[in-house]
């Protein structure tokens, strides 16, 4: 009864926060921040194969390419230039060397590793040399195309400049897109698939939300030559009601993983507009993503399966590497732990075992800066010496893995726990773009602009705010 007390006060108390009340204040921040931020964009331009572009999907371990990880990457790249990391003329080269690859890379239906996509998609995992399929298990994959088509039309809105090479990017870019054929991924119209693999076909389940889809429907919605119909929109939104979480003042569109409170938010400014599912609740997204990064906050306090660290400044759970898949004892039941999995706040039948992922705090430093600020330094301080490298924070730690097993990667650390040795991309790239938006509101100022964002929003039924100025 004592944890749930705890769990509601402090979730009410986000209430007290008006939307956008976060980004409100001075967006300076400690400076260990410029250091994260620093060593977290070294991750993307010193991992990358130059030759295109392709990100790994983790680091150091060998590792395949991660299409997603090259979206996060792309919108590294104009961070670094204004942050003053490499130049314009460099992140121009990298980003040219990346589209180019993409809109040259093979396209077909053919079964095996002889294309990286179809229609305009690309396959979830690439060989890093030759950005082919990485094996026949690969699946092409909707919503990891998405990611990477938001980091390409950011460059195409960023390099605006009247040089042969920023042209280049602004036409690559929009090649690019404009041949994704998003109907036909509506396999069971209005709603959009998964993934399709060409030795079986699409995939059995459809993006309906809430999860972090929202940025595939408003590509979707925004592209000039293949777009899907509003009444996609609507599918999406139909079983939002069964993801409501909290009461009044606290309410919101619940996830166990922080990642999909994030993702979207990385290339959509969220704040002051609402479609029409958000109008009748009367808050936005962005509320919605600081509420449940309050409600992250709180289950760490409430600490459902005693946890060791987990309280009010060690907190964040999401997708992320783990220890081992194996069931031990541990406070007297038995817990799962899992190696890679999409982790959440809610016990164990949404995974948690204890694995928290620094990137779930970080990410959500726009959202809730009043809490994210205060986790990442006592992290960083309380176990900086084992989870903190030479690219940022490893991609995840447990101090309750004290067991002498053998772990699938990282390793137990006396007294400490479990670390990971690893890097992923799609954790890391969050963390920069969202430090940077808080910072700067880079990433958004520059989406602002483009008009398949404007007119994805204004199709899905978004009003209000930046869409109408």
């Amino acid at each position: 009864m004592r944890n749930r007390t705890v769990l509601n006060l402090l979730v009410a108390s986000c209430a007290l926060l008006g939307a956008g009340q976060a980004l409100a204040r001075d967006a300076s921040l400690p400076p260990v921040f410029d250091d994260i931020e620093q060593r977290t964009f070294r991750f993307f331009w010193e991992t990358t194969n130059p030759a295109n572009g392709l990100v790994p999907d983790r680091h150091p371990t060998p590792s395949f390419s991660s299409v997603a990880a090259v979206g996060f990457g792309l919108t590294a790249y104009p961070i670094g230039v204004e942050r003053g990391y490499i130049t314009r003329q460099q992140a121009r080269d990298r980003v040219l060397a990346t589209l180019r690859f993409f809109r040259n890379a093979p396209q077909g239906p053919d079964k095996g590793t002889v294309t990286s996509g179809y229609k305009g998609f690309f396959y979830h995992f690439l060989d890093m040399k030759t950005g082919l399929r990485y094996n026949d298990k690969v699946e092409l994959s909707t919503v990891d195309t998405a990611l990477f088509l938001a980091g390409a039309l950011f460059c195409e809105s960023y390099f605006d400049g009247s040089d042969a090479g920023e042209q280049e990017i602004r036409k690559l870019a929009k090649e690019i897109y404009e041949r994704v054929d998003w109907t036909w991924a509506q396999t069971r119209k209005p709603s959009i698939a998964l993934g399709w693999e060409p030795e079986s076909g699409f995939h059995g389940y459809d993006w309906k939300g809430y999860n972090e889809a929202m940025l595939i429907y408003v590509l979707a919605l925004g592209s000039p030559t293949h777009a899907v119909q509003p009444d996609a929109w609507k599918a999406w939104t139909s079983t939002y009601d069964k993801s409501l979480e909290g009461k009044r003042g606290e309410e919101h569109l619940g996830f166990p993983s922080l990642f999909v409170h994030q993702y979207s938010h990385v290339w959509i400014d969220f704040r002051g507009i609402r479609d029409e599912y958000m109008r009748g609740r009367g808050y936005d997204y962005f509320e919605n993503s600081r509420r449940a990064t309050y409600a992250q906050q709180a289950y760490a306090v409430a600490n459902p399966l005693r946890c060791k660290g987990y309280g009010l400044n060690v907190w964040g759970i999401t997708a992320s590497d783990g220890p081992v898949d194996q069931v031990l004892e541990y406070n007297g039941t038995q817990l799962p732990f899992r190696t890679y999995s999409a982790r959440g706040i809610g016990g164990l039948k949404t995974y948690d075992d204890c694995t928290l992922a620094p990137t779930a705090a970080a990410s959500s430093l726009p959202f809730a800066p009043e809490i994210v600020v205060p986790a990442v330094l006592e992290m960083k301080q309380r176990y900086g010496d084992f989870i903190y490298g030479e690219y940022g924070f490893y991609d995840a730690f447990n101090p309750s893995f004290t067991y002498n097993l053998p772990v699938s990667q990282g390793q137990v650390v006396a007294g400490k726990g479990w670390v990971d040795k690893d890097y992923l991309g799609i954790d890391q790239g969050p963390i920069i773009a969202m430090t940077e938006n808080y910072r700067s509101e880079l990433v958004w100022r520059v989406m602002r602009k483009h008009p398949a964002i404007r007119l994805g929003l204004q199709r899905a039924g978004f009003t209000g705010g930046w869409l109408e100025k």
